[in-house]
Parts: C-alpha cells; structure tokens; sequence
C-alpha cells in the first residue's frame, strides 16, 4: 500500500541523513584524535556499514563506538569537551566509572543530539569475563576502510567477527540486527582464514560465542558455510542448543533463553573464565575457619579452595 511505502521511504531517507552525518562526525573526531596522537578504532555503526556491507543507507546506524587505550582517555575526553559534548558517565575523582568492571565514558552533545562511547575495553559479561580485549588486541590487526571518501581505521575480518558474535551474544541476540552483521561479514569474505578464526577465538576465549553468531546467522539469514566449518560449530551442544531457541523466538520473544541450571551469561564462558568466577565468588573464598580445619603450609595455600567446598558440605551434613 502507498502509505506502508511512504513510511518505508520516510525511514530510509533518515537513515541515509543519520548515517552521513554520524560518518560527517566520525571523520573529524578521528582527524583531531589524530592530531593529538590518540589512536582510536571505530567499530560497529557506520564503520560496519562501509566495510561490510559497502552501503552506508543499507544498514540503520546509532552512535558513535570508538575503542582507545586507557592511557589516552583523559585527552580524549578534552578533545570531546571541546567538540561540545558532555560526559555523562558517573566517574571517581581520580577520572574512572564509578560503577565497577564498567569500561565505557558516555558523551551527548546537546545541539544535535550526536552520541559517543569511547571504550577502552570489550567485554563478554561484566565482572565475568575477564579478559583484556582492548586495543592491544584490535589496534596491530588493523586495516583501512573508505567512509565518505576519507581512510579510517577498521577492524580486520578475523577480529571485526569475533567481536560481533561477542556484541550479540552478551545481548542474548535480542536484535535481528545483529545476527543481519555476522551473515553479511560471511558474505562479504567469502575466503575467510577459518582457521584463523577458530584458533583466535580460543585464545581469547571467544569460541561460544563465535559458534552461537555463526548458527543464527546460518538458521536465521541462511548463510552458507562448507560443509566442514558448520558441523565444527554445531558439534558444541550448549551453542546449538541456545541456537535453536534463539532462532525460534527471536521475533516473538526477543533476548529469551532456555531453562537451564546454569546462567546463560556463565554458558558463554570458556573453561578459564568460568574458573576465573568461580574464584572471584566471595562465599567461596577460604576463611579463619577452612584454615583452621586443615593446617597447610603456605605453599599449598591454594588448596584452600578445594578443601572450603568440602569443609562447607561437610558442615552441613552434620546438621
């Protein structure tokens, strides 16, 4: 019907104004990032669309994400102020979030209504993931993409979808959105280093979340992968699992997982992370009295997490 297009026309035309003008902002916030040697790495947004699917009108854009090394927050935030935003994150006296495991600064710029996120950190799951994807990760990888007729930094293909099956997963892939970028990423590298991915996902203990996009991105977008590649991702159980629930109620109920004894957000973390929580969980932490059950001499004080499980259950049964 004329009106349904009319409407459809209306929301095109203002993404294609939103975008133009985020890629107008982008340029020059990084041309002055660059003159006060800050190095910075956009990601997502109108980046993504640029590289990924080479159109910036095709994909709807937000704000501005920008990842730099924490060392260079302080300039950047100046040069931020200067540009007329406003911090809106809530910070320490010494400059750091006052919320704790938070690694974003938020600024709005009121005349326009232009949005910024300077990161010096991505993360899986707050407090749960621990390691340090910043820009030591992303910054050595990086290539170049045109955005309206000027280079800016952009991720590499390996690290550009690891770090959309990371976004999507600590959203539950609540957004249709999301898994659209992954599908369209495969696309647009048809001769991907899988090889490559699937070592780097590894390493930085991503391969969940990596098998989780690329199933939906497969069930949902319908994006061929060899044969070989799929099965390897399909063969991790609690990733086909989420899959298959994600896939089927993503329009009726959106950011829904399935019943499980473990928390979703524990569910994508490899091994190490989830030893790494475990540790970090303040009732498992030894005390006076596991010390005082068994007497163990200081170099055999990390046993103490064994023995405070056993200790607790222990008391327990006597009762």
């Amino acid at each position: 019907p004329s009106t349904i297009l009319e409407r459809i026309r209306a929301a095109y035309n203002r993404n294609v104004f939103h975008s133009l003008t985020n890629a107008a902002e982008l340029i020059g916030v990084l041309r002055e990032f660059e003159e006060n040697r800050i190095p910075a790495m956009p990601f997502k947004g109108v980046v993504l669309s640029a590289s990924v699917y080479h159109d910036l009108a095709t994909r709807p854009a937000g704000d501005l994400d920008l990842l730099i090394f924490y060392r260079d927050l302080a300039r950047a935030t100046a040069v931020l102020v200067q540009r007329g935003y406003v911090l809106k994150t809530e910070v320490e006296e010494d400059g750091s979030p006052a919320i704790q495991d938070y690694f974003e600064y938020h600024f709005e710029r009121q005349s326009d209504g232009m949005v910024i996120e300077l990161r010096w950190r991505l993360e899986l799951t707050r407090r749960r993931f621990r390691r340090n994807l910043g820009m030591d990760w992303v910054w050595p990888r990086r290539r170049t993409t045109m955005l309206a007729g000027a280079k800016v930094p952009d991720l590499d293909p390996v690290t550009a979808l690891l770090m959309l099956c990371m976004h999507g997963s600590k959203h539950t892939w609540s957004r249709l959105i999301w898994v659209c970028d992954v599908a369209r990423l495969l696309e647009a590298y048809p001769n991907l280093d899988w090889d490559g991915v699937m070592h780097e996902s590894k390493r930085v203990g991503l391969w969940r979340t990596l098998a989780l996009g690329i199933q939906l991105a497969h069930r949902i977008a319908k994006i061929s992968l060899p044969e070989a590649i799929l099965r390897e991702f399909e063969s991790d159980s609690v990733a086909n699992r989420l899959a298959k629930h994600i896939a089927k109620n993503i329009f009726d109920s959106p950011g829904s997982t399935p019943q499980s004894r473990v928390p979703y957000h524990v569910e994508m973390l490899d091994l190490r992370d989830r030893v790494s929580l475990l540790f970090s969980l303040e009732f498992l932490k030894p005390n006076e009295r596991d010390r005082a059950a068994i007497a163990l001499p200081k170099g055999l004080a990390p046993l103490y997490y064994l023995i405070r499980p056993l200790r607790i259950l222990l008391d327990r049964s006597a009762r």
